[in-house]
């Protein structure tokens, strides 16, 4: 079955080509010395190039854990020896980054294992300063471990979803929710830009429209799990090489860090009412 995700295709060629890259003149595994050419050319040949091991479901989930890890190590450091005077800028200076580095490793064609390991770490400090923003600067108390569990109880209710195929990531529900997402993120993105100019939407308010917003970035955020689910399936199918295990889980870490988000600041909507 060919896959409609562009991406996953292009990474499918390029594991192909690792496969069969090499042999060049030599053939193919198992031809004779000298395959291909008229007459040898060196009384040693090369050997060919040792099989690409291909990653699993396990070597996603063993990524994922690992880049949580980081994660959560990095906030808890941020959030203990970062002064309260100096959150604000850490925040905005780990959230310019994360971003920059979102973009490099969602685009570059290759995976880069100390690149995604370095958005955990910037991402870390980035959540860590927000959590201890809403809990200790806000007064929210106990809010990050209540968005903490509801995160992770989003995501593995989601997981059995789409274990029991509820919800398929089909070439319709694929291409429907990137535009949406599309189009959040444009909205989030105009929203930051007028506030910097003074004009208040109230998409991120304690409001009517704030609520209705941050419930649909929950519900968008917790669909975008079927995509990173559909593409380490699509991804073990292929056989693309072990170490793009790295940017499968990157996929997920990045919505896990936009669910928990959404979902902190909804419960700090709830707590402001009580």
């Amino acid at each position: 079955m060919k896959t409609t995700n562009p991406v996953l295709s292009r990474l499918g060629q390029a594991a192909e080509r690792e496969r069969t890259a090499g042999y060049g003149a030599y053939g193919p595994p198992g031809a004779a010395p000298g395959y291909g050419q008229p007459y040898p050319t060196a009384p040693d040949y090369p050997a060919a190039p040792p099989a690409v091991r291909p990653m699993t479901v396990d070597d996603v989930v063993v990524k994922t854990v690992t880049l949580l890890g980081i994660t959560g190590i990095s906030a808890v450091v941020a959030w203990n020896v970062v002064p309260a005077s100096a959150t604000g800028a850490a925040w905005i200076a780990a959230a310019i980054i994360g971003l920059i580095l979102g973009f490099v490793i969602s685009f570059s064609r290759m995976a880069n294992p100390a690149l995604v390991v370095t958005y955990a770490v910037v991402e870390g400090v980035f959540v860590g300063m927000v959590s201890k923003t809403y809990q200790e600067f806000f007064g929210y108390d106990g809010i990050v471990l209540q968005a903490v569990v509801a995160t992770f109880g989003v995501f593995f209710l989601m997981a059995v979803l789409y274990r029991a195929r509820v919800i398929r990531a089909t070439p319709k529900f694929t291409r429907g929710l990137i535009a949406v997402m599309g189009g959040l993120f444009a909205v989030i993105l105009i929203n930051l830009v007028l506030s910097l100019f003074g004009f208040n939407t109230g998409l991120r308010d304690n409001g009517p429209i704030g609520y209705l917003f941050s419930i649909v970035c929950i519900v968008v955020a917790a669909l975008s799990f079927i995509l990173s689910f559909n593409e380490v399936e699509e991804g073990v199918r292929m056989g693309l090489p072990q170490r793009y295990s790295w940017v499968a889980a990157f996929g997920i870490l990045v919505s896990l860090i936009w669910l928990y988000l959404e979902i902190l600041r909804l419960l700090s909507f709830l707590q402001s009412d009580d």
